[in-house]
């Protein structure tokens, strides 16, 4: 018998148990959709972290209260600092004092959260009361690798006056003008306070960790003024020309702070610095146990599916033994008998694994249209899959095929 007939007599037999097969086939869709899903997801996700902190420069490292367990140079992890929240702030006069010291050739960024839940009215519109304020110098743009569509940049004397100006993130100037043209030197007002627009800066997408399509720039004389930021942390960012100096930046910078806060020698960093390329490899290392647990999950149902797909098969050879038996009495062997039937639990497995593989990536990716990212194909992990449900296959019909092959073709040819 050919193999084209053994695959013919194998759909034609799961076609006669139609609604059996397509349970279990759907069992083991599920269990793949979990596991294909999941790892779509955090492929996303893993792009999404790479691109924003990458916009944001390799060479760029920020200094912030420890908000982070930084690493230490010998590679280890240091100790959170047990200290309360008004020593672990940063304070302005520290940033300040940085700013003054800090001889290494870079740019350097001050900025400070005024608020996350303002609200931006213009005439009869305004948001939801989720708007992102910053206070930042003139340098926070070109540190943070942020680039205006429209309008110009802080200037010193913006920073350093007292008129209320502002700039805004793309999606903001979209909500309340026309075009980006048309916000630059439009006026807003944030809360009750009214601004004028100095510019508007690109987009850069929806992201969890990027917002700045969702905020607002104010100097930080402004955010001291109309914002209670007196309890707020500021954060420092540095940029430097080269990459390869990476270090002695930030061996200079940690020396700096120390002095800004006036640490003694024997005091531990009550600071962290945080360079972009390690925030965005600590976040995607957490995204491993996501991983673990989508595969713990897939491989759960996958074992339920494999029992249901044995459970099936043995039923088949129970309700096929006078067909077994004559196929047999007309010339089929053991060895054909066992192939039929390990190609219908391969075949289920297959049409399964197919559904949950495409269920899966549609379900994964729902996510780039948020994020704007590209369309994301995880191909080991569907090889993968894909191997798992010829294994699933194999493992639930191997019994099943070889007590079919065993039987006694007299005796199957009497069974009632």
């Amino acid at each position: 018998m050919q193999i084209s007939d053994i695959l013919s007599l194998s759909q034609k037999a799961i076609r006669s148990n139609r609604l059996r097969s397509n349970l279990t086939v759907a069992i083991i869709a599920i269990g793949i959709t979990a596991l294909i899903g999941i790892i779509t997801i955090i492929e996303v996700l893993k792009g999404t972290i790479y691109s924003n902190f990458t916009s944001m420069g390799s060479n760029t490292f920020s200094i912030s209260e420890n908000s982070f367990v930084s690493k230490s140079k010998s590679g280890g992890r240091r100790r959170r600092m047990n200290q309360n929240e008004e020593q672990n702030r940063i304070k302005l006069n520290e940033v300040d004092q940085f700013k003054k010291l800090y001889q290494f050739p870079s740019t350097v960024s001050l900025s400070v959260m005024a608020t996350n839940t303002a609200t931006v009215k213009r005439g009869k519109k305004k948001s939801n009361p989720n708007i992102i304020v910053m206070g930042t110098d003139e340098n926070y743009l070109s540190v943070s690798g942020t680039a205006l569509e429209s309008g110009r940049n802080f200037t010193a004397s913006d920073i350093g006056g007292t008129e209320n100006t502002c700039i805004l993130g793309n999606a903001i100037a979209l909500k309340f003008f026309e075009s980006e043209q048309d916000a630059a030197d439009g006026l807003i007002y944030i809360g009750d306070a009214r601004y004028r627009v100095l510019g508007v800066m690109e987009s850069k997408g929806a992201s969890f960790i990027n917002r700045t399509d969702n905020m607002v720039l104010i100097s930080l004389n402004n955010a001291r003024q109309r914002f209670n930021v007196s309890q707020r942390s500021y954060v420092i960012s540095v940029s430097i020309p080269d990459i390869k100096y990476m270090n002695l930046a930030t061996d200079e910078a940690e020396g700096t702070m120390r002095t800004a806060r006036r640490l003694g020698a024997r005091d531990a960093n009550n600071f962290s610095i945080n360079k972009n390329d390690e925030i965005a490899n600590s976040l995607i290392g957490n995204l491993q146990y996501v991983t673990l647990s989508a595969s713990v999950i897939g491989l759960i149902t996958l074992l339920g599916a494999a029992i249901g797909l044995m459970n099936i098969m043995l039923v088949s050879v129970a309700e096929r033994t006078r067909e077994i038996g004559l196929s047999k009495a007309i010339g089929a062997n053991s060895f054909t008998i066992r192939l039929q039937f390990l190609s219908e639990s391969v075949i289920i497995s297959l049409k399964g694994g197919l559904i949950g593989i495409i269920i899966g990536i549609l379900i994964g990716n729902i996510l780039t249209i948020f994020f704007k990212t590209a369309f994301v194909i995880p191909w080991l992990w569907i090889g993968i899959g894909f191997s798992i449900c010829i294994i699933v296959g194999l493992m639930a019909g191997i019994y099943p095929a070889m007590k079919a092959s065993r039987l006694n073709p007299i005796e199957a040819l009497r069974h009632e």
